[in-house]
């Protein structure tokens, strides 16, 4: 593979002026995709990519690895309604995840099959939440990667949709009333009422009734918040107490507001604060005692429970009490309340945590709180996340169990049940699908950064412990507080199945050693995640896990702004980058996608200091000409419609046209599939390039142990 012949890219001679300063924008005809020029220029980088992907030696063997190891399937947690119980699976053989429910009686029924919906497996199930009483089931699609997602109710005892579509519910939570006969959804703006360019924006909180239209609905709450606002929504399963949340974009603070639902309609609850103007996440849950249960972490960044009286004259911060305090190395993930029949005067607290990334769980004495003992789990792993459910599912009513999914570098998904009788905990499903998992080792390194902190990263190898250079990915996120956990990966196991190393930096940024860490890479601080990366490299290289020229990044969304940032600061460190749904123009990205909603991350032009920080690393503005950069893939995703493609667009015509030797810049952009969830068959196809692009220029044969680098020096050495 030599340098392509790139087609000359739409250019114009725009030059902003931001807080009195010059900020060019020579690529700026990019950000049009309707264009003429723009497509014939997207034309000829499809048939550059597809040339060289089609020349790429190792990607039909990783492709078939990938499928091979994806066969596994998943299988969830399960969500209890009685006696009746529904999860998400996928079948080795399927595209996507089904929602299915078992009764009483064993017998298993599916409800919600994406690919039933849409052949073409564009269509994903967002999210899903059964009434209170389990006979109903709200349920959100969303079509071509869009996650605009509308809203269905499903009868479950005929399979009818007796209501919707209900439009305009991106990210909605699903909060049922008693009765099943109302529930409060967010939703958009209809957008005739919004400016053109805000129509992501502007959301409000609605009480809709099943079987009356969606325009009629009454607004609850949402006039004088925000317009970046975000809401969340529950009902106690009682169905006494209403809980809202809100909060601006993805800043890490909420207000949170409590109603007593007895007190009044449902159309207008009393909704009384609870947290007004804190600089702190807290979410509330009414217990089945009588306390209001509060997770947060106001004065504790790693998080702790606290309770009060849900009837004190005063819901504020003063009148809690904390019940399960902070932990000084440990973040506290989710918690669950034990408190059935079964269990008699002992009823107990079950609490998730997670130490420098790696899963744990606690078990506590649900009156005081007190630490009564460590739930053994036996690996390095992970409880995963069910969406707006969370990690630990307990049943609504009570009881002495707890379901989480469980999952490590080396194991599938698989779903275990805590028994709070015993203390013990056991398999409640495996992954569907048999396969050959290979043997790998993991370990967990520190290192120092640049500014002298300790971060820590997973290494992923053949081998415990080097034994020779070989070819190695390094991937990061570092950003929004979300954590680099352990969990099943087909891509990390067939790249090091074949010989390489493959490694996940915790960076500063995201939530592995609590809100701290994540403050310490946002904003002013986001320099600091690109040091922690660039430190990771060297480590490995000094650690002999790899070696010049044998270095590869790979970073998606966000983590694309870290390998974006990455190529341009230290362009010799790595020989190959993907980069993948990135952000990379930091001058415009408030005015695309959802990027309002992130200047709480990373700051707002439209304050001079918070320009400077944006400017100081923004991946765009610092390509330089004549610099030899690393070989780069970009990917996109034309249905995207949190991080809009034009960044890679921009990005990847400033390296074609100002970047000086012979490795690639190469734009591989994806049609009907978005920032999230696509079906299997798309998911292989995305990992075989993107590694095999990796091995192609770190040197990756395949031959395992014996594999040597292939790729050449890296740039500028």
């Amino acid at each position: 593979m030599t340098r392509p012949d790139y087609p000359p890219a739409p250019r114009s001679d725009t030059v902003d002026v931001l807080a009195g300063r010059p900020v060019p924008d020579p690529f700026r005809p990019l950000e049009d995709p309707s264009s003429e020029r723009t497509r014939a220029w997207s034309r000829a980088q499809a048939e550059i990519f597809a040339t060289a992907a089609s020349e790429l030696p190792e990607r039909d063997r990783l492709r078939d690895r990938v499928a091979a190891l994806l066969a596994t399937g998943t299988v969830g947690a399960p969500l209890w309604r009685g006696d009746r119980c529904f999860f998400r699976r996928r079948l080795p053989e399927q595209e996507h995840a089904v929602l299915v429910t078992v009764g009483p009686d064993g017998a298993e029924r599916v409800l919600v099959d994406p690919v039933a919906l849409d052949p073409d497996g564009t269509t994903t199930l967002d999210d899903w939440r059964p009434s209170l009483e389990g006979d109903l089931l709200a349920y959100r699609v969303s079509r071509g990667g869009t996650e605009e997602s509308e809203l269905y109710v499903m009868d479950l005892a005929t399979g009818e949709t007796v209501d919707g579509p209900v439009t305009r519910t991106r990210e909605s939570p699903l909060a049922w009333l008693p009765g099943g006969q109302a529930i409060y959804l967010q939703r958009n703006l209809p957008p005739e009422q919004v400016p053109e360019d805000e129509r992501q924006y502007h959301r409000r909180v609605y009480l809709h009734r099943l079987g009356t239209d969606p325009d009629t609905d009454v607004e609850v709450f949402g006039a004088d918040q925000d317009k970046t606002a975000f809401f969340r929504v529950s009902v106690s399963h009682d169905g006494r107490h209403l809980v809202v949340s809100a909060s601006e974009g993805t800043a890490p603070r909420n207000d949170l507001w409590i109603a007593d639902l007895t007190a009044g309609p449902p159309e207008a609850p009393v909704l009384r604060p609870v947290q007004i103007g804190v600089d702190a996440r807290t979410g509330a849950h009414p217990g089945r005692d009588g306390r209001l249960y509060l997770f947060t972490d106001l004065d504790a960044p790693r998080g702790r429970i606290c309770v009060t009286d849900p009837a004190a004259a005063d819901l504020g911060p003063g009148s809690w009490k904390t019940l399960v305090p902070e932990d000084p190395e440990a973040v506290l993930e989710d918690y669950a309340i034990l408190d059935g029949p079964e269990l008699g005067d002992a009823p107990v607290l079950l609490a998730a945590w997670t130490r420098h990334a790696v899963g744990e769980l606690s078990r506590h004495d649900l009156r005081t709180g007190a630490r009564t003992g460590t739930v053994p789990l036996g690996t390095d792993g992970s409880a995963t996340a069910l969406g707006s459910i969370g990690a630990l599912v307990e049943r609504p009513e009570g009881g002495c169990e707890a379901w989480f999914g469980w999952s490590d570098y080396r194991t599938p998904s698989a779903v275990r049940r805590y028994d709070a009788r015993t203390g013990e905990v056991s398999v409640w499903a495996t992954a569907p699908g048999a396969v050959d998992v290979p043997e790998v080792h993991v370990s967990v390194e520190e290192y120092a950064s640049k500014d002298g902190t300790v971060v820590r990263m997973f290494v992923v190898s053949p081998t415990s412990a080097p034994d020779i250079p070989r070819p190695t990915v390094l991937y990061g996120y570092g950003g929004f507080a979300i954590p680099m956990t352990p969990g099943y990966s087909a891509g990390v196991l067939s790249w090091v199945e074949s010989g390489g190393v493959y490694a996940i930096a915790c960076l500063r940024g995201g939530s592995e050693e609590g809100e701290d860490w994540h403050r310490a890479g946002m904003r002013e601080h986001k320099q600091r995640v690109f040091d922690d990366f660039h430190a990771a490299a060297e480590h490995l290289l000094a650690r002999g896990w790899s070696a010049p020229g044998g270095l590869g990044i790979s970073g998606g969304s966000n983590g694309g702004l870290l390998v974006g940032a990455a190529l341009t600061q230290r362009p010799e460190l790595y020989a190959a980058v993907v980069c993948s749904a990135p952000l990379l123009d930091m001058a415009r990205y408030e005015l695309s996608g959802l990027g309002r909603l992130w200047t709480d991350e990373y700051g707002t032009v439209e304050v001079p200091e918070e320009l400077d920080w944006l400017l100081g690393y923004s991946p765009y503005h610092h390509v330089t000409e004549d610099v030899e950069y690393p070989a780069v893939l970009f990917t996109v995703f034309e249905g995207d419609t949190r991080v809009d493609p034009l960044h890679a667009r921009k990005m990847c015509a400033a390296l074609q046209t100002f970047g000086a030797g012979s490795r690639p810049v190469l734009l591989r952009a994806e049609s009907d599939v978005g920032h999230a969830e696509r079906s299997v068959t798309r998911a292989v196809e995305l990992s075989a390039d993107t590694l095999a692009f990796l091995a192609r220029w770190t040197g990756l044969t395949g031959t395992s142990a014996a594999c040597r680098y292939g790729g050449g020096d890296p740039p500028g050495a």
